[in-house]
């Protein structure tokens, strides 16, 4: 499966974007599509994913301000973000997993797309 995410840039403190991330190659179903994040000198962690059954989950600093969701069958997943903060700054990276060949879960990752909250 490759990932292949855009919509990052500059924005405005308190503004807003849209990311997308096209998951290709692969017939296969995805268990999870989601986004995570890492800002410079930090972990990569978790922004928000969904299931293929549109069962969502949010780190708490984007539960009200960002909104996840997918077209199933165009195997896209969106990430809006609204009412930006400067902590928000961060490379973005999109994340699919699926059941296959792989000792738990196989698991893949989009190059990453940086977002700049400017003030």
């Amino acid at each position: 499966v490759q990932l292949q995410a855009s919509g990052g840039g500059l924005v405005q403190l308190g503004g807003s974007l849209n990311l997308s991330c096209v998951a290709s190659g692969s017939s296969t179903t995805l268990v999870y599509m989601g986004w995570y994040r890492q800002a410079p000198g930090e972990q990569r962690v978790l922004v928000a994913k969904v299931t293929n059954t549109d069962m969502t989950a949010y780190a708490v600093n984007a539960r009200g301000r960002f909104i996840i969701s997918r077209d199933h069958n165009k195997n896209i997943v969106y990430l809006q973000m609204n009412h930006l903060v400067l902590a928000d700054t961060a490379r973005y990276y999109c994340y699919a997993a699926w059941h296959g060949d792989c000792p738990t879960i196989c698991e893949g990752w989009g190059r990453g797309t940086l977002v700049t909250v400017s003030s």
